[in-house]
């Protein structure tokens, strides 16, 4: 059973020193780093290397929380990986052990919180999603064409017979983005005639 440690700065001109030494105190075998990265970021190479270096039973060690990862959820989404491998996790300015009671009831609680964080931004996206429907905001991704380029692109299609690869070329979209326009037209009229 060995402990990896790793180690992250988000910029160049920080120094990883203080980090290593820790790690290296703490009884690290291989230290793998992170430089000029941010915490945020997921796909970061070091921290894969020093994930793919652990087997079942070995220890991924941090000097700190915040160097393995930046939000709540992250991090809790991390050590869940971990421990379905079996493998433990050390913070050691935290003085986080999940092999150890107390390290394990710490992971829960931030486990809990991740849980209610996730909950508190889903509220809040759907009370902002309300309140943008209710000032007759737009949902979604802003449109690519404007409403004169819109009829611009029916007129050419419909009118002049152009292709949908052809006016979506002039106006630098894709030709699904056309085709939907012209359908949604064709159905607007379809509906007109009808009603």
């Amino acid at each position: 059973m060995k402990k990896v440690g790793y180690a992250r700065v988000s910029t160049v001109e920080q120094n990883l020193l203080l980090q290593t030494t820790a790690l290296r105190n703490a009884g690290c075998e291989h230290i793998f780093v992170d430089e000029g990265v941010s915490g945020s970021r997921t796909d970061r190479v070091g921290l894969k290397r020093a994930i793919g270096a652990l087997d079942a039973g070995d220890t991924l060690v941090v000097w700190r929380l915040d160097r393995l990862g930046r939000s709540l959820i992250h991090l809790v989404e991390l050590l869940n990986a971990l421990s379905v491998k079996s493998i433990e996790f050390k913070s050691l300015t935290e003085e986080i052990d999940t092999s150890s009671a107390g390290g394990r009831l710490v992971f829960h609680m931030m486990a809990a919180l991740a849980e209610f964080e996730r909950h508190l931004i889903s509220e809040r996206t759907i009370a902002g999603m309300r309140a943008a429907k209710l000032n007759g905001g737009h949902m979604g991704r802003p449109p690519i064409l404007s409403e004169e380029q819109k009829c611009m692109a029916v007129r050419q299609v419909i009118e002049n017979g152009a292709g949908f690869d052809e006016v979506a070329e002039h106006f630098n979209v894709h030709p699904r983005t056309i085709r939907r326009i012209i359908n949604a037209e064709k159905e607007k009229q379809s509906a007109a005639a009808t009603g």
